[in-house]
């Protein structure tokens, strides 16, 4: 069986990561350290390119879902959505992250690790 990182190991991973190539990671909302979910708010110079959450396949592995496509649109619809959602599950994380291409980073740093 795989080793699983906390939520707060592999954000702190992806915050390093991401810095070490001219990104930027915001916490946003701070859920449960060990197992607390994680979406993941991608935009590329400012501008908001996915919402993505943190999941896992039929076999276990994981993945990125993405979520909240249809208010990507309505940034005042997404953050109401996400205010919501935080307010439903104090364990989620929510985290910004700003970098070139952001949701091929997120794919690219899941699949290292």
């Amino acid at each position: 069986m795989a080793v699983r990182l906390t939520t707060k190991l592999f954000i702190n991973a992806l915050m390093r990561r991401a810095t070490s190539l001219g990104g930027h990671v915001t916490v946003l909302a701070h859920g449960d350290d060990s197992a607390g979910g994680l979406l993941l708010i991608c935009l590329e110079k400012g501008q908001l390119s996915a919402v993505l959450e943190r999941s896992t396949d039929a076999q276990g592995r994981m993945v990125w879902r993405p979520s909240f496509d249809q208010l990507i649109e309505n940034k005042d619809k997404l953050l109401e959505s996400l205010q919501k959602r935080a307010a439903q599950d104090s364990d989620l994380w929510q985290v910004e992250l700003d970098i070139a291409d952001a949701e091929r980073f997120a794919a690219d740093f899941i699949a290292e690790g």
